[in-house]
């Protein structure tokens, strides 16, 4: 078969795909002809980025519900003319100025996103757990000039280069909100280019990387979401992910086609969760998996007066799941849980649903449409099921490299996603561990996540984490730190003899570290780093 015959088929059997899941979800659902005709004519216009699809949802439904957050609701026929404000008044920093943006979930972020790429602006999403010398140094790395960051990051915004806008968002009285009000009204013209978003890395094992993500429009994105997750249009969405996240940032751009009603708290509480559920009722939540354990430990009698059947999808994303909460927190909430594997450098890799959760809950799924993953060997060779290698991946999100100029490792198209794992006779994917976090002890491979994964079945065991340190004899030994639950009780010599009774010896802890809760970035991620930290400051 021709190259040219060949793409023929595979956008042939998209376009087939697409066309099942969007009636499936109703967004080919037939409209009153005029707004339907609208919508169409504006994606024509502005394509399917962020900006045009909030375009495009305006002309065919601007009295929907957009936003429900702190301050209130916005409809999308509100977003779309204030985002066209604010689009127009960060032109006065220059046609396309770059923009970074620290803030947590609420409108102002969603419209700062959306603003940005009506305009074609490059942007920076600002990690909130980042240090303010940590946060300078990317704005300056990457040449930023305007700035928009919540008020309550005074430290940050004191020390931004004079040199650099910065727009105080956060509140109904903020800078952000008085620009959006006050900027004249004014229809804005789509880009003559599309902008990038720069996405840093999550830092847990090194210095944040800004990972470089040209947006691409087209039907691939919302096609491998909806083949394994199965929203609707009008869903309504807490997105309690963080938006600044590749994985909050993609459910926002998924939401927004779907017409759906996006629910934002500046901050996650898990009774708060649950009563938001309730008010909302709220169909979709989007999570990273230690939320889901939050909102297990909120006491019975407090979680189970809140109504949460309305709660059809609870997609998590950002960090490991660990099997014991899969099959805990469908137990208790039902069978709705998805979870996406994938990095900021490649977005989602493979997507696991309640029926693989239940058959394995170990597994990250299977790769959606249009995506393909293989376990290599060291030397670039693909291993049968079964075999532990390193995880390869290739979509159609593309990645550019980082902003630094370094790039990931490719094999025939495929990147490296820095982990290992390996694939079952079914397809399905088992994530083993970072490759760089692997312990090699006496000349066994050790992985942390197989001994996590042992201890997490402890009752007495809230969360676990292991890591590697150096051992003179050995090289290297296992460290675990664990937090126990209220009222728990376990020691070492447990801990050790749990482990030697479902691993081999080799992979058995030797130091045993009992913490009140482990250290972790804003995406829910264990930082490491701090971790082994504990270690050199209390070697004993």
């Amino acid at each position: 078969m021709s190259g040219r015959s060949s793409e023929f088929g595979r956008r042939t059997a998209l376009v087939a795909r697409a066309g099942g899941m969007f009636v499936r979800s109703g967004m080919w659902r037939p409209g009153p002809p005029l707004k339907v005709a609208r919508q169409l004519g504006a994606l024509r216009r502005w394509g399917t980025l962020l900006g045009g699809t909030v375009v495009s949802t305006a002309a065919r439904d601007p009295d929907a519900v957009a936003i429900i957050d702190d301050a209130g609701e916005l409809t999308y026929g509100e977003v779309d003319a204030r985002t066209d404000r604010l689009a127009a008044a960060l032109g006065r920093a220059g046609t396309a100025p770059r923009v970074a943006v620290l803030c947590r979930n609420h409108r102002g972020m969603v419209e700062t996103l959306v603003a940005c790429s009506k305009r074609g602006s490059d942007l920076l999403l600002l990690n909130t757990g980042m240090s303010t010398e940590q946060l300078v140094a990317a704005v300056q790395e990457q040449e930023a000039e305007v700035v928009i960051a919540d008020s309550e990051f005074a430290g940050f915004i004191a020390a931004v280069p004079k040199t650099v806008r910065v727009i105080e968002a956060g509140g109904p009285g903020s800078e952000l909100e008085n620009l959006i009000v006050t900027a004249p009204a004014g229809q804005v013209e789509p880009p003559s280019r599309a902008g990038r978003t720069i996405v840093l890395s999550s830092g847990t094992t090194g210095r944040p990387k800004g990972a470089n993500r040209h947006s691409r429009p087209g039907l691939s994105p919302m096609v491998s979401v909806l083949s394994r997750i199965p929203y609707r249009v009008r869903e309504r969405m807490l997105i309690e992910a963080p938006l600044f996240h590749t994985w909050g940032y993609a459910m926002l751009q998924a939401a927004i086609p779907l017409r759906a009603t996006i629910v934002l708290r500046s901050r996650f509480d898990p009774e708060q969760t649950l009563r938001t559920i309730e008010a909302t009722r709220a169909t979709a939540l989007v999570a990273v998996p230690v939320m889901l354990q939050r909102m297990l430990d909120v006491p019975d009698a407090a979680r189970r007066k809140h109504d949460t059947s309305s709660m059809r999808i609870a997609a998590v994303s950002g960090s490991a799941l660990p099997a014991t909460l899969a099959t805990a927190f469908m137990d208790e909430f039902g069978d709705v849980l998805y979870n996406m594997y994938g990095s900021t450098e490649a977005s989602w890799v493979t997507i696991a649903t309640p029926a693989d959760l239940r058959a394995r809950p170990d597994t990250a799924g299977t790769p959606p449409p249009g995506t393909k993953v293989a376990i290599l060997d060291d030397s670039g060779e693909r291993v049968p099921p079964g075999t532990t290698g390193r995880i390869f991946a290739a979509n159609e999100l593309p990645f550019d490299g980082y902003t630094s100029g370094d790039t990931k490792e490719m094999r025939d198209g495929l990147m490296s996603l820095g982990d290992v794992g390996h694939l079952d006779e079914q397809g399905r994917l088992f994530v083993q561990g970072r490759d760089d976090d692997m312990i090699v002890s006496g000349g066994e491979n050790v992985f942390p996540g197989a001994i996590e994964e042992v201890l997490t079945g402890l009752p007495q065991v809230r969360e676990v984490a292991v890591i590697g340190v150096p051992d003179e004899k050995f090289g290297q030994r296992a460290a675990a730190f664990i937090a126990l639950r209220d009222g728990g009780a376990l020691d070492a010599d447990a801990v050790r003899t749990h482990v030697r009774d479902h691993l081999a010896r080799f992979a058995v802890p030797r130091d045993v570290h009992f913490v009140d809760a482990l250290p972790r970035n804003a995406t829910g991620k264990v930082a490491r780093r701090e971790l082994q930290a504990h270690i050199d400051q209390d070697p004993a």
